[in-house]
């Protein structure tokens, strides 16, 4: 149980800080920018993995956990208790939110939510096929027993989802991860909800193919 309790606050963390920074610290006199944005949920993860990750690897991720599954390294039946722990977390972390949105009087429908204006459904459901792949191939090789370094593999993930995520603002808000974007869409809604199949099956896939490239490139060597 510890491992799903740790992959929920993990998750929970995730969604809280990086959801809350564009909602709380991105409006007003002195909005904090895209640095700000990416960063609040790449230190988030650096600070989760250092904090809980020694206890369930520190996945905090459904696409993550897929990745790990296919390339055995977390059991199936394990990974899916991951993945339902993660989405429980991001909802939890939107419902809290949600609390202080409604007493700060702020639009009830921004959550902090992904979604796409600029491009097409395909487009951007491809950006986020490509960037997910990118965040989770840096996962499996910066954890490889190989090819790995375990002490700066929190940073070097914190630190690439910060940058994956200020790049791709504009475009899809940036999302690499299912649960991340389902627990500010089922507040949200709208198009947040119906545009939640992009943000649900390009990390997947994305994910996949980052397991293999990984596995060819030796990582479970």
């Amino acid at each position: 149980m510890r491992k799903y309790f740790a992959e929920f606050f993990g998750t929970f963390m995730l969604v809280f800080l990086g959801t809350g920074t564009v909602i709380f610290a991105n409006s007003g006199h002195s909005p904090i920018g895209f640095l700000g944005i990416g960063l609040s949920f790449g230190l988030a993860i650096t600070i989760m993995a250092c904090t809980v990750g020694a206890i369930s690897g520190g996945n905090f991720n459904p696409a993550v956990s897929l990745a790990m599954m296919i390339n055995k390294r977390l059991a199936i039946k394990e990974g899916i208790f991951y993945v339902i722990s993660q989405f429980i977390g991001a909802v939890v972390a939107s419902a809290v939110i949600s609390i202080f949105i409604t007493a700060m009087k702020l639009p009830s429908n921004q959550f902090g939510q992904t979604d796409f204006n600029i491009l097409s459904a395909p487009q951007a459901f491809l950006f986020e096929i490509i960037i997910t792949f990118l965040f989770v191939f840096v996962i499996l090789m910066v954890t490889s027993s190989k090819y790995g370094n375990p002490i700066l593999a929190p940073i070097a993930i914190g630190l690439v989802l910060a940058f994956l995520i200020i790049m791709a603002l504009n475009l899809t808000g940036g999302s690499l991860n299912p649960a991340r974007s389902f627990g500010p869409a089922i507040f949200a809604g709208g198009k947040a909800l119906s545009h939640y199949w992009v943000y649900f099956f390009g990390p997947f896939i994305g994910a996949v193919l980052a397991a293999w490239v990984a596995k060819l490139m030796g990582s479970e060597e």
